[in-house]
């Protein structure tokens, strides 16, 4: 290991670590807070509605309802997430190929 790698590898090793620290401290506070927040909210959230939630009671029917809903929805979203990557690769596509042709044409490269 040359001097210069040295003399970097020093640089690099003792100012990081102090941020490290630092970072880890601070993670460790937020998680601290985040489960007695937690810990601190859960009562109140199940002792409402007599703790059946938002919607109600439910039933067979209604989580027959929610399953054919997440049936739909997950198909759907795919095809709808595939034909929008299809057109943004056919508008890429169109773009650097207009790229590629004007850059053989020197009035389009710009300069005086």
């Amino acid at each position: 290991m040359g001097a210069r790698a040295r003399t970097r590898a020093a640089a690099l090793s003792s100012v990081p670590f102090a941020s490290i620290r630092l970072r880890m401290r601070r993670l460790l506070a937020s998680l601290a807070s985040s489960i007695v927040l937690l810990l601190v909210l859960a009562p109140a959230a199940l002792a409402e509605n007599d703790g059946r939630g938002f919607y109600g009671a439910t039933d067979d029917k209604v989580v027959t309802v929610a399953g054919f809903i997440l049936v739909v929805f997950f198909p759907t979203f795919a095809l709808l997430a595939s034909l929008l990557q299809k057109r943004l690769e056919k508008r890429k596509d169109v773009r650097v190929a207009a790229k590629k042709s004007h850059a053989g044409d020197a009035r389009w490269r710009g300069g005086w």
